[in-house]
């Protein structure tokens, strides 16, 4: 026999499990990031540090930077923007469509000329790579990514010329010129280095291209375009992304460190001191 206070207390349990079935927690809205190809291996770790620090879901969107400047014209849902390049992020400052101001550097890398990993020609510098007609040389394109917007501006100062050479081929970004010259359409490229670092069918050959290093620096920046509920949490993502913790992550993902301004304290101290 069933005491009767039992029965209720059975009922009210039984009722509790079927509401904890049926119950899914609320996902707070995503911020979305626009962003690089050349951002994906750091991101692996950065996102996972964020999301558990911040508790706030990253969407990303790995798209090449020119494409993502005119989609963020148009309107498009981007909380904040990484840019493979600073030109872009400068480009919607002076516009008035940051909401944080100039852009920030946040990482920087170089040119470098790579070739398939499977190749008997031990160097080939970019020069002889130029001189050779035969050679097939792929580059970024212009219209579509920062890479491509570099490497004309580069070449035009250095190699005014090259564009009327023959087998030219154009990529819309490190990707895609690696991927040409895995499937044996290219010989040689020019791609960022922090790109080249974990592909396993490229090599580097030449380090210097153009003769000397040229940093490549790489800005960021929220844009007009965020949801004001995100606003907060874009402004702590672009600061995240800044703190001397993350800055050495990106060092160790490929990326080249970036010289601290006569002046400027690292965000992680100035947040002690506060």
């Amino acid at each position: 026999m069933v005491i009767p206070g039992l029965k209720i207390l059975i009922a009210a349990i039984a009722g509790l499990a079927a509401m904890v079935g049926t119950w899914e927690p609320v996902q707070a809205e995503p911020l979305t990031v626009g962003a690089p190809p050349s951002l994906r291996p750091a991101f692996n770790d950065i996102l996972t540090l964020f999301e558990r620090e911040y508790g706030v879901a990253v969407n990303v969107v790995y798209t090449p930077s020119k494409t993502l400047l005119h989609q963020i014209e148009k309107g498009a849902p981007i909380d904040v923007f990484l840019s493979a390049g600073v030109e872009e992020v400068e480009y919607l400052y002076k516009k008035g469509l940051t909401l944080n101001g100039r852009p920030r550097i946040y990482a920087q890398t170089s040119l470098v000329l790579v070739m398939s990993s499977n190749s008997p020609a031990l160097f080939v510098s970019f020069h002889d790579a130029l001189s050779n007609q035969s050679t097939r040389i792929a580059l970024g394109d212009p219209q579509t990514s920062s890479l491509g917007d570099v490497t004309a501006r580069v070449l035009t100062k250095f190699y005014p010329t090259y564009k009327s050479r023959p087998h030219i081929l154009y990529g819309a970004h490190s990707e895609d010129i690696m991927n040409l010259i895995r499937m044996g359409k290219a010989d040689v490229g020019l791609v960022f280095r922090v790109d080249s670092i974990s592909n396993g069918h490229i090599r580097i050959s030449d380090e210097n291209p153009i003769g000397a290093y040229v940093p490549i620096p790489f800005g960021q920046a929220v844009v007009w375009t965020c949801r004001d509920s995100l606003r907060s949490a874009a402004e702590q993502f672009s600061d995240f992304l800044m703190t001397p913790r993350i800055q050495k992550l990106l060092v160790l993902h490929g990326f080249d460190s970036i010289p601290l301004p006569v002046g400027l304290m690292p965000i992680e101290k100035k947040e002690r001191m506060s």
